[in-house]
């Protein structure tokens, strides 16, 4: 039997999650991901809270391509990839990945929470320096807290505090410096080329996690090193299949050969899962392509997020500023955000409102974000719908 007093304690701390308006909702959705859903609680909603930046979540292509490998590869490996999980088609994926991003090669991970996890440990030890930006993402602080290196951490975007970190380590061997590309609460893109130019000088290697900036960020979609126009002198960049490139699952570093080729010996999370599935492969092979030939949906992305910031904007309500499609709402109140996003979903807008810890604390937010399915219509339907709830809470005049 599970012991009683363990029992409570986990239930007492639920109950003051609750109290405290920080309890995580999940809402059940009845139909494939995409702009229109439908959800067991609400019917037919616009969907504008879901990492499907391309709308490629439901493209029939991907969808066909996915079917297709379950014919032609299988459901899945049953095994990890050194022993008998590599087939023709992940080496593809890895190779199309390499070329888009510039690289010489890719490794490919169940998840990017994986692929940062398994990164710093095999390549850094207590020798090394590792230099992080205080808003990264979990995934990163997991990784490092994994490596033995010494660990220094600089305030958001803080250039001055960052050369401080390279000048205070330049004893050590090899100094890494690790930044989300896009800071996915606030979706504001890191400064590269400043991180870039400080790296150079200090001789240190730099690391970027482009989970939402791959396939839309930057003017052929290839992320926010191409954003700030130094893709090529980024060392190692880590990134998702789970967002705009399809929306599934699985995750990738991306580097030099012998980067990529010591953690295909060394990188636990790769060493020790299972392959990822052929259907999904696949499908974001096909992806892959389609981004590869064509920059239109990233276009089209584009010019929805300009429309939508603006008539946010216009309408009274403290946004983020930027150009990214992550547009967060601030409310700075956790049980406002809660009620805000419940009262959206009665009016059919699909959102969720983010609080501690997700969040520092008074920086609750809904976090909305933009697609390139969206319709105009739906961006206004959305805007219109937050006017009225805002003014109806107090939020805006």
């Amino acid at each position: 039997m599970p012991d009683p007093s363990a029992l409570q304690r986990f239930t007492d701390e639920l109950a003051a999650i609750e109290a405290d308006g920080l309890s995580k909702r999940e809402r059940l959705i009845t139909t494939p991901q995409r702009v229109n859903i439908a959800t067991d609680s609400a019917g037919e909603v616009l969907n504008f809270c879901a990492n499907n930046y391309l709308g490629l979540a439901d493209d029939p292509e991907v969808i066909d391509a996915a079917k297709q490998a379950l014919d032609d590869y299988g459901f899945g490996l049953a095994s990890v990839r050194f022993i008998c999980g590599t087939q023709t088609i992940h080496r593809q994926l890895e190779q199309a990945i390499a070329e888009f991003h510039g690289m010489q090669d890719t490794i490919l991970y169940a998840a990017c929470f994986d692929a940062n996890g398994g990164l710093f440990e095999p390549l850094l030890d207590d020798q090394d320096a590792i230099i992080s930006d205080q808003l990264n993402h979990a995934s990163i602080i997991d990784g490092i807290r994994l490596c033995k290196a010494e660990r220094h951490r600089y305030p958001n975007a803080d250039m001055d505090a960052l050369e401080d970190a390279l000048k205070k380590t330049q004893h050590k061997r090899t100094r890494l410096v690790a930044t989300d590309g896009v800071f996915s609460m606030d979706g504001t893109i890191a400064p590269l080329a400043d991180i870039v130019a400080l790296a150079e000088r200090y001789d240190a290697l730099v690391m970027v996690d482009d989970c939402h900036a791959t396939g839309f960020v930057g003017p052929t979609g290839r992320g926010s090193a191409e954003y700030h126009g130094v893709l090529d002198r980024v060392d190692i960049i880590t990134s998702t299949l789970g967002k705009a490139l399809g929306g599934g699952m699985g995750g990738f570093t991306t580097a030099a050969q012998p980067v990529v080729d010591l953690l295909r010996q060394r990188s636990r999370p790769y060493l020790f899962s299972n392959s990822l599935t052929p259907s999904l492969v696949m499908a974001s092979l096909k992806v892959m392509q389609r981004l590869s030939a064509s920059t239109a949906l990233r276009d089209q992305l584009e010019s929805n997020t300009h429309y939508f910031r603006q008539a946010m904007t216009d309408a009274g309500f403290d946004i983020k500023p930027g150009d990214h499609p992550i547009v967060p709402v601030m409310l700075y109140d956790a049980r406002l955000a809660q009620q805000f996003a419940d009262e959206l979903l009665k009016v059919g807008i699909y959102v969720i409102g983010f609080s501690y810890p997700v969040v520092p604390r008074g920086q609750a937010r809904i976090r909305t974000q933009i697609s390139a399915a969206h319709t105009p219509a739906q961006l206004q339907q959305a805007v219109e719908a937050f006017t009225d709830i805002g003014r109806k809470l107090g939020v805006i005049g």
